[in-house]
């Protein structure tokens, strides 16, 4: 496992009465050896944006040092963290599935992981969500699924994608 973040969800389902509601799901990134590949989406809005950096880090001994990018000047936007916050938007009706999860999930990770002409894997397919995603972003993709229905959705899906 290379890396995990929490994609926080803007709606949720209602669970029965011995549990809190579940806000969130995690998502893992899994590589063998290191991803070739992390093209990291920068809209985390700066509020310090603008000015100099200043402060120290720690180094192994326990002292301090100044940092060595001290003086750069922080810009506007920064690296998003690990907790994505990501509505959920309509999908195209094509999609029945129960577990539908918002396209801008799909798109956002597989612009972070790959590169145009990559190939993307969906091991769980479903509605095809990553496939539509993938064609639509210029990946190549393969998808495993079970169900025949699904893989009927999933198809009518990614061939409407221009």
């Amino acid at each position: 496992m290379h890396d995990t973040m929490i994609y926080l969800k803007s709606g949720i389902v209602f669970p029965d009465h011995t549990r809190y509601y579940n806000a969130f799901e995690h998502m893992f990134v899994f590589s063998k050896g290191g991803p070739k590949t992390f093209n990291p989406i920068k809209d985390r809005r700066n509020i310090s944006a603008g000015q100099k950096m200043r402060g120290h880090e720690r180094i192994k001994d326990g002292s301090l040092q100044k940092r060595a990018c001290r003086g750069n000047i922080i810009k506007e936007f920064g690296v998003r963290w690990n907790y994505w916050l990501i509505y959920n938007m309509p999908q195209d009706k094509l999609s029945t599935h129960p577990a539908t999860f918002p396209e801008q999930l799909a798109h956002d990770h597989i612009v972070s992981w790959s590169n145009e002409g990559d190939l993307v894997y969906d091991p769980f397919m479903g509605s095809g969500t990553t496939a539509k995603m993938a064609k639509f972003l210029r990946r190549d993709y393969i998808g495993s699924e079970i169900s025949k229905e699904y893989c009927d959705i999933a198809w009518s899906r990614v061939v409407n994608v221009l």
